[in-house]
């Protein structure tokens, strides 16, 4: 009867893969990578996992992982095993989900696994980013370092996502507000006016005629029908991004959006030179730092012009050419690129063009907030303004015949 066999091993490229399959012996298993031109450094039989209910929620954020990382980096620094550092760990760590996934991790490892191929098993919490890395760490001798250096990398990718989600918050929630107010007074207030003005007899002046006609729209079935055709519009947004066709789109829309689309720019050419700075100086090779740097761009623009980079690298051509063709990233970021590359010093190029656009992003997010918040202010001041005006303009008109 065949076996499930797990197993890990290098391809005739260099890379470190890594999957299941069947055989009737151990030895039948690495017969059959072996003919696959993959040389087996690990091949055990995959124990049956017990029976488990599902767990809800408990979810690992980046905040733990970079906790986690430097803790561990330190202990591996001072000279602990690994074993002992991540058993150490394991019942340290607040967040639960993290503490099974390293307890998963320090038994994988201890039945010979190296610790980046139990990494890989856990694809939710540690990316393909993490998993690379520490493999050129564990196999450079500098672990430590590298985890040090993944620490800081993830701790400026939160600095950079926090820096993103302010400039989008702020516009966000206070026309939600601004939305909130001018709904109410539309539904509740001026109608107590409108039965008022309708005794009164008359015509109304222009304004207060406008402000009760859109009054009885958004009261009646006029403002049912917009609020359900918006929630439609947000749930139709949501179906369109999870497929990658409609995710591709929208993505292309996003950076060509006036001002945001700036924005979101800067972020991606950051975020593309940090990972691509990070995984180079970290040893992994340069094809499987574009892939991985491709993967986790966050847009799929971004992710398809660095695919095609790296099919041109692939082919021997440098990393600064197809860059320039790609016509998604500036041509100062394609210069510098091409200045690394000639002087042999391309990952410390890739983290000085780094640093620059996380300064980018920083100046772009404060003119973006300084520059809505008076237009914010005006917009609801103005909109509260008009239909207070015109609320009181029959009322003006009344006191006027009287005198």
């Amino acid at each position: 009867m065949a076996t499930l066999f797990e197993w890990s091993g290098k391809t005739s490229r260099g890379t470190i893969e890594s999957g299941e399959l069947s055989a009737n012996s151990k030895e039948e298993a690495i017969s059959q990578l072996r003919k696959k031109n993959i040389v087996p450094t690990i091949v055990k039989e995959k124990q049956k996992k017990p029976l488990s209910l599902p767990s809800f929620g408990g979810g690992v954020d980046d905040k733990d992982i970079v906790i986690f990382t430097r803790q561990f980096a330190t202990m591996i620094d001072a000279g602990l095993p690994l074993v002992q550092a991540l058993e150490i760990l394991s019942t340290q760590v607040e967040n639960k989900t993290l503490a099974k996934t390293l307890v998963a991790i320090k038994s994988d490892v201890e039945s010979g696994s190296t610790y980046a191929d139990a990494l890989r098993k856990h694809p939710k919490v540690f990316t393909d980013l993490y998993a690379n890395m520490v493999a050129a760490g564990e196999s450079g001798g500098i672990l430590d370092t590298i985890l040090n250096r993944l620490a800081a990398y993830m701790e400026k990718a939160m600095k950079l996502k926090k820096k993103v989600k302010g400039a989008m918050t702020y516009p966000i929630v206070v026309t939600t507000i601004a939305a909130g107010v001018i709904a109410v007074i539309m539904i509740f207030v001026v109608p107590t006016f409108s039965k008022m003005f309708q005794s009164m007899g008359g015509k109304l002046p222009a304004p207060t005629q406008i402000v009760i006609d859109a009054s009885h729209f958004i009261a009646g079935m006029g403002g049912l029908l917009t609020a359900i055709g918006l929630v439609a519009a947000i749930v139709a947004f949501g179906q369109i991004r999870k497929h990658e066709k409609g995710r591709a789109i929208t993505d292309r829309i996003f950076l060509r959006l006036p001002i945001f689309g700036m924005i979101l720019r800067k972020v991606a050419v950051a975020k593309f030179t940090r990972t691509l700075s990070t995984l180079i100086s970290s040893g992994v090779p340069i094809l499987d730092g574009l892939e991985i740097t491709a993967k986790t761009a966050g847009n799929k623009v971004i992710e398809y012009a660095v695919m095609d980079v790296r099919q041109a690298v692939s082919e021997g051509k440098t990393l600064a050419e197809p860059l320039m063709k790609s016509k998604v990233f500036p041509p100062m970021v394609t210069h510098m690129i091409a200045v690394g590359e000639s002087t042999g010093a391309l990952d410390t190029m890739l983290s000085k063009i780094a640093d620059f656009y996380d300064d980018e992003v920083d100046n772009a997010v404060a003119n973006l907030t300084s520059m809505m918040e008076p237009m914010l202010m005006v917009f609801l001041g103005g909109s509260v303004g008009f239909i207070v005006v015109a609320m009181y303009l029959p009322i003006f008109k009344l006191i006027t015949l009287i005198k």
